[in-house]
């Protein structure tokens, strides 16, 4: 028995001295450099006690020390949760007790307040820095560079992600070894990633398009990364004259088109612009090709399934649409209601099915059953189109999910928050569009009657118990709520009274 992912992603580097992970400030880090560091990381585990199939949660900074631990926990057969580093004590909380997780690994800057949050669930608290230091690195220091990798299966776990619905109840989504191998694999092969491949790496590594896409092609490939602790513009516009590739959101590219010193010589070398988790404008489409020549390639996918589909490494990219479904997965358009099979050019439910599709939400096996069929489709929630020609059109959302900058928001964990401020009668939350992050939060409140709302308060009391990408941008006061006659909110028409909000004029 082997290891599929460590074997295929990672031990085929055993040994190999050519750089894997190089940093702003030159250092180079080789694949056999890395790996050894995983090993001692995948020893302390082990001495931790922490068991194949046992889980650990990871809310530490970006770093190649980060990206070991990934790497030690695939190697261990250990589950691997990685947390939004914005996320606040209250939040990581619920994920911690509700994945059972053993060890917690977190910035020592917010060691203490995650203590009490380790000592409710019992998990052992250990810490890492931007640097790479902390309790966790000191003792690894000390454990051997070689590790006997535990056998698994392409079926067993090998990471968490947790998403949200719109009751509030965050799911973990549970992600098999073959989850993950397969996915890497069809876009490494659709968007033809070498080992003589540079990739600029800005996006966090607590999120799929960073962790799960970017470097686990990249490992498939045997490239080399350019590992940036988060986007900046100078260093982006520095590397790209030595680079092939980059992976980025919507504003990355806006960033970069603002910029008069982005030319077509700067990314005459460049070979692949991928943009995901969140749509790209029509116009920042246009612009970027008149300005360099090249054409973004727009791909689709979600936390259940990572990659889905990708507009053409060969042929027409159309902007607006997400491209075909990668090798091996399929797609269709289904009604809502009643889960019929659509008509090619209809709007309806997307639905997906493939290798890549998780295995479902721990321990929440009446969700699974609600969003996965027993044939293997995922109900996405997406609603969407396909062409003439094949290609997926996204057109919008069954849910209320709300993308901003790449990052998941559900309305209704705001919602809670604010209906319980001083004042409030009720709230809605939606989306609206936002030039650089795709989408932002409005907070539309009802007061009280009598009441007049402290706006400034509101968003500050809220700000406490949320990640700052959560944030209302506006909060706005209305007599009453809009309604159907069966009285549900109608977030539709709300979004569409807000939508100019944060647009240019």
């Amino acid at each position: 028995m082997t290891n599929p992912l460590y074997d295929t992603l990672f031990g085929q580097h055993q040994g190999k001295t050519t750089a894997f992970l190089e940093l702003a400030d030159g250092t180079i880090i080789s694949h056999n450099d890395y790996l050894e560091l995983a090993a001692q990381y995948a020893h302390l585990f082990t001495q931790l006690g922490v068991k194949p199939g046992d889980r650990v949660a990871v809310q530490i900074g970006k770093s190649p020390q980060a990206l070991a631990v990934y790497a030690a926990c695939v190697q261990a057969g250990i589950v691997f949760l990685p947390l939004n580093t914005a996320y606040t004590p209250d939040e990581v909380s619920y994920f911690v007790e509700n994945s059972g997780a053993r060890v917690l690994l977190c910035d020592g800057k917010r060691s203490e307040a995650l203590e009490p949050v380790a000592e409710a669930t019992g998990a052992i608290l250990e810490t890492m820095n931007n640097d790479g230091s902390g309790t966790f690195a000191m003792q690894a220091e000390a454990m051997p560079s070689a590790f006997a990798t535990v056998d698994r299966s392409e079926d067993d776990l090998a990471a968490f992600l947790y998403t949200s619905g719109t009751t509030g109840r965050s799911k973990g989504a549970m992600l098999t070894q073959g989850n993950l191998l397969s996915n890497c694999k069809a876009l490494a092969g659709e968007w033809e990633f070498t080992s003589e491949d540079v990739l600029l790496h800005a996006l966090p590594i607590f999120h799929t398009h960073g962790l799960f896409v970017a470097t686990n092609i990249s490992l498939l490939a045997g490239g080399k990364i350019f590992f940036m602790p988060k986007f900046d513009l100078d260093v982006i516009i520095e590397r790209m004259p030595t680079a092939t590739t980059m992976m980025g959101v919507p504003t990355f590219y806006t960033r970069l088109l603002e910029d008069a010193r982005f030319t077509k010589d700067l990314a005459n070398d460049m070979r692949l612009f991928v943009s995901g988790s969140a749509p790209l404008l029509a116009e920042t489409h246009v612009q970027f090709e008149e300005r360099t020549g090249h054409r973004i390639l727009e791909r689709y996918g979600m936390t259940e399934t990572n990659m889905n589909t990708s507009n053409p490494y060969k042929g027409e990219r159309r902007a607006g649409t997400v491209g075909f479904p990668l090798p091996g997965v399929e797609i269709k358009i289904t009604d809502s209601n009643t889960g019929a099979t659509l008509p090619q050019g209809e709007i309806g439910e997307i639905e997906v099915r493939g290798p890549n599709v998780f295995k479902g939400y721990w321990q929440m096996p009446e969700k699974t059953a609600e969003e996965l069929r027993r044939d293997g489709y995922f109900i996405t929630g997406d609603l969407g189109q396909i062409d003439e020609d094949g290609y997926l059109h996204i057109v919008g959302r069954n849910k209320d999910l709300i993308i901003s900058g790449g990052y998941n928001i559900y309305p209704k964990e705001i919602e809670l928050l604010l209906d319980d401020e001083d004042g409030v009668l009720e709230s809605a939350v939606v989306g609206v569009p936002h030039p650089d992050f795709g989408e932002t939060v409005v907070g539309v409140l009802v007061a009280q009657a009598g009441v007049e709302l402290d706006l400034d308060a509101i968003k500050s009391n809220i700000g406490t118990s949320l990640a700052r990408f959560k944030h209302p941008q506006k909060l706005v006061v209305l007599p009453e709520l809009p309604r159907n006659t069966m009285g549900k909110v109608q977030k539709k028409t709300l979004r569409e009274e807000y939508k100019d909000l944060f647009v240019p004029a």
